[in-house]
């Protein structure tokens, strides 16, 4: 197996870079390159409970990148405490994948669910 260079991940760091230019004003995300997904740069936003987990960010984001909002996909995750949103948009050559992570009604309700 070959290990990849810097310079085959130079999509997503490229897009990255213009990001960081572009767009100085929006919430800070997570950032995630990886050599698993090459092409693809991820930006990831969490939060609390006060102020919408991530969605609020997310959203932003989705905007700026004028990713249209019937491409966003819904989950519930850990048996409903958390739900997360996420789409993927193309941005100067690279996958870019939003997706943000926030409290979901059972854990607001403090429930405990069985595993």
């Amino acid at each position: 197996m070959n290990a990849l260079t810097v310079e085959e991940l130079a999509n997503p760091l490229r897009a990255l870079r213009l990001l960081a230019s572009d767009f100085t004003h929006l919430p800070a995300p997570a950032i995630k390159v990886t050599d698993i997904f090459p092409d693809c740069l991820e930006l990831s936003f969490h939060g609390a409970a006060d102020d919408l987990g991530g969605f609020a960010a997310f959203e932003t984001w989705r905007q700026a990148l004028r990713v249209e909002p019937d491409t966003v996909e819904f989950a519930v995750q850990s048996g409903g405490r958390t739900h997360s949103l996420s789409a993927y948009t193309e941005f100067a050559g690279a996958s870019v994948r939003l997706v943000a992570y926030g409290p979901g009604p059972m854990a607001s309700a403090g429930v405990e669910v069985e595993r």
